[in-house]
C-alpha cells in the first residue's frame, strides 16, 4: 500500500485513479510516496525523503519550493487546463463589471429604504449615476495565450469584442489552436496602445512582476480597463492605484486583493475565486491522480513544472533516471547496459537537467542501482 498525503481536501475523484487496494490517500505518513496539494504554502513543509512527487491540483506553484524539490529528485506537477473554464467564466464576469457600474450600483441599490420617494422611485432617479459602457465591439488584449487566454478569446469574440494577444512563449499547437480572428502581436507595447480592456493570463517570474506600473499605463489608452484574475504581483501597486485615481485608468476589477486595492473606488476585488468550482476541483483533482499514477507506476512525466517531460509505452523492467550532468545519457547507458540488455530507452531535457527511461530485459542488481544513485539526481527501479 502506497501512502499519499493530501495537505488540502481534495476532489473524491482522485479515488478513482488511486485506488484503495493500492493507495491509501490520507493527511499524515512518515513515509507518503507523494503529495497531493492545492493552496497549502510548502516552503517550510518538511517533504519526506520516500516522496518522489508532488501534484498540484492547479495551475500555479508559487506554493511549492521548486529548486529544493528539483535537488531532491522530486517531481512537481500541475493541471494546465483543468481550471481554464472555470476561470474563464470568471473572466466574462469580470470584464462585465468593467465595463458597466454593477458592483457600485448593487452597493448602492443595497442601501435604498422607501422614505420621501419609495424605492422604485429612488431606482429610477439615481439610476443615471451608474451609466457604464458595452463590450461589444471594444478591443481586448490578452497578454499570455495559455489554456485560459485562448478560452476568453472565443469567449469575448462570441460577445462581439475584437482581440489582439500577446505570447511570447506561444507554441505553435497553442497558435494552431487560436481563433482567427485574435491578432497575435509580438510588441506587448502594441496591446497597451490599442485596448479597450486589457488582461492579464501569465505567471508572476521576474519578467512579469511589477509589468503592470507607470511606464507602461502610460502607454495605454486613457480610460482603459484592467483585469487581473492571474497574480497579484504583476501589479505595481501604487502605480495601478494612482492611475485609477487620475482616471487614466478607468476601472480595475481584480480577483487578488490586498490593502493597497481595497476600498478604492473604481477598484474592484474579490477572492482569488478563479478555481472555487466543483466543476474546476474535480477537474484538477482527476488530473493531478492521473498524472501521479502514471509517474508513480511508469516513470512517465507529463505536465510536469521541473522534470523534462518523457513518456513511453513500458516494455520492460523499468529504471528512470534524473540527471544534472553533461553525457548523462551516454554514461547512464554504459552502467546499464552491463547489468541487462536495454529494450528501449527514452529521454528528455530541461535545462541542465536530463530525464532517462530505460526499459529493461531483467531488473538491475543492487551494484548498477548504487552505481547510478552514486552519479545521479534520483534513480527509481519501477
Amino acid at each position: 500500500m502506497k501512502d499519499i498525503v493530501r495537505l488540502n481536501p481534495i476532489s473524491s475523484l482522485v479515488n478513482d485513479t488511486l485506488t484503495s487496494d493500492t493507495y491509501n490517500i490520507c493527511d499524515n505518513s512518515d513515509n507518503p510516496v507523494a503529495y497531493l496539494v492545492r493552496s497549502f504554502d510548502m516552503h517550510d513543509y518538511n517533504v519526506a525523503d520516500s516522496a518522489v512527487a508532488i501534484a498540484r491540483a492547479g495551475a500555479g506553484v508559487n506554493n511549492i519550493p521548486l529548486p529544493e524539490m528539483t535537488a531532491k529528485g522530486v517531481c512537481v506537477f500541475n493541471t494546465p487546463g483543468a481550471n481554464a473554464n472555470a476561470v474563464k467564466e470568471l473572466v466574462i464576469c469580470a470584464l462585465l463589471l468593467g465595463g458597466r457600474k454593477i458592483y457600485p450600483a448593487i452597493t448602492w441599490a443595497q442601501g435604498l429604504e422607501d422614505g420621501e420617494l419609495k424605492i422604485e422611485k429612488q431606482v429610477e432617479k439615481g439610476k443615471k449615476a451608474f451609466i457604464g459602457q458595452e463590450i461589444f465591439g471594444k478591443t481586448l488584449g490578452i497578454i499570455g495565450l495559455g489554456a485560459i487566454g485562448r478560452l476568453v478569446a472565443d469567449a469575448v469574440i462570441a460577445l462581439g469584442m475584437k482581440v489582439i494577444g500577446y505570447d511570447p512563449f506561444l507554441s505553435d499547437n497553442a497558435r494552431k489552436a487560436l481563433n482567427p480572428a485574435v491578432k497575435v502581436v509580438t510588441d506587448v507595447n502594441e496591446i497597451y496602445a490599442a485596448s479597450d480592456f486589457i488582461t492579464l493570463h501569465v505567471p508572476a517570474t521576474d519578467s512579469t512582476k511589477g509589468c503592470i506600473n507607470k511606464e507602461s499605463i502610460a502607454k495605454m489608452k486613457d480610460g482603459v480597463v484592467i483585469v487581473n484574475c492571474a497574480r497579484g504581483e504583476l501589479f505595481n501597486n501604487a502605480d495601478v492605484v494612482e492611475a485609477v485615481k487620475s482616471g487614466k485608468v478607468s476601472r480595475v476589477i481584480t480577483d487578488l486583493p490586498n490593502k493597497d486595492m481595497v476600498r478604492v473606488e473604481n477598484i474592484v476585488t474579490f477572492p482569488h475565486l478563479g478555481a472555487s468550482t466543483p466543476e474546476a476541483e474535480d477537474n484538477c483533482a482527476a488530473m493531478a491522480a492521473k498524472e501521479l499514477k502514471d509517474f508513480i507506476e511508469n516513470g512517465n512525466v507529463v505536465n510536469s513544472v521541473n522534470f523534462p517531460c518523457v513518456k513511453a509505452d513500458k516494455v520492460g523492467e523499468r529504471v528512470t533516471v534524473l540527471a544534472n550532468s553533461e553525457d548523462a545519457v551516454k554514461v547512464a547507458t554504459d552502467i546499464v547496459s552491463k547489468a541487462a540488455n536495454i529494450k528501449a530507452t527514452a529521454s528528455g531535457t530541461r535545462g541542465e537537467l536530463t530525464y532517462i527511461i530505460f526499459d529493461l530485459d531483467k531488473k538491475i542488481d543492487d551494484n548498477t542501482y548504487a552505481a547510478l544513485a552514486e552519479k545521479f539526481v534520483k534513480v527509481r527501479v519501477i
